[in-house]
């Protein structure tokens, strides 16, 4: 399998599009659609559950009003988590993985979207009761009726994909991975991606660096900051191109809705970063020198 030749080496993360952040209207998100078409960004990441299900709907309307070519575009979407939500009877967050749910609940995220295939379709997070038969039968469906293009997973490490490829082939992994959160390259899961030629995507790719004012992040300042003057570079295109730098090919997931930032984030795929330097800042990030 070789499945990262098909999609926008960075990803639009569509979580905080709608009503779970920025509240976008129709037009706003029309925008957003064609700033990134604009900046080379053709793949769209969605979670049927954004916005407590409403958020993929509201994409799909603006989508269809850009008059974009569909083949143009890349959608991924995730199922599987039961929110207790008001759309939703359900007494207690859960995940879902029969393969009833799996059909509708990929057929309700097309019929929101308003397009009749899925680039991707991911299981959003393991389960401990999931059975790889009735997630195979589901996919198997669902390809042969031209609904989705490619199957992946979500926040799976490697057993547990390697429990799902019993009955089906995995093409894709989408885990937490960031300078700020790097354990992906410790556990296997990053390898695991490698080994199988799976896309791997990195969901807040800019880690914790932004939102807490602890020692690790402490340590990257100081550290990133002489960067930023060498590579004429700032601190999140920096964290970025950590990121891209892996041999995974990893494809950051943008949850950024401005398009300015936008912009700068497709500019960290032109730096160079020195190996030296990408092992500084892991230093920094882990308090310690590799081993």
């Amino acid at each position: 399998m070789n499945n990262t030749i098909d999609y926008s080496r960075i990803i639009a993360g569509t979580m905080t599009w709608g009503d779970w952040g920025k509240q976008l209207s129709k037009r706003e998100m029309e925008n957003r659609i064609q700033s990134c078409l604009a900046f080379d960004i053709s793949t769209f990441d969605h979670a049927d559950i954004y916005g407590d299900y409403t958020t993929e709907e509201q994409f799909g309307r603006a989508f269809s009003a850009c008059g974009i070519d569909r083949e143009d575009i890349q959608l991924i979407s995730k199922c599987g988590i039961q929110l207790n939500a008001k759309s939703r009877n359900n007494t207690v967050k859960h995940y879902d993985y029969g393969s009833e749910y799996i059909i509708r609940s990929a057929e309700r995220s097309l019929r929101s979207l308003q397009t009749e295939y899925l680039d991707m379709l991911l299981l959003h997070r393991p389960s401990p009761l999931m059975q790889p038969d009735e997630i195979a039968a589901a996919i198997t469906q669902l390809k042969k009726e031209g609904k989705i293009r490619r199957f992946g997973v979500s926040n799976f490490n490697s057993a547990q994909i390697a429990l799902i490829e019993t009955m089906i082939p995995v093409e894709s992994n989408q885990i937490e991975f960031s300078l700020t959160s790097n354990g992906a390259m410790d556990n296997g899961t990053l390898d695991d991606c490698m080994v199988n030629k799976r896309l791997a995507m990195s969901w807040s790719p800019l880690g914790n660096y932004f939102k807490e004012n602890s020692m690790q992040s402490k340590r990257i300042k100081k550290a990133i900051k002489p960067l930023c003057k060498k590579y004429a570079a700032t601190e999140d295109q920096l964290l970025l191109n950590w990121v891209l730098k892996h041999p995974a090919e990893v494809h950051p997931v943008v949850g950024t809705t401005d398009a300015v930032r936008l912009g700068l984030a497709m500019k960290a795929l032109t730096i160079e970063m020195e190996l030296e330097d990408w092992f500084k800042l892991l230093e920094a990030s882990n308090g310690h020198v590799v081993a």
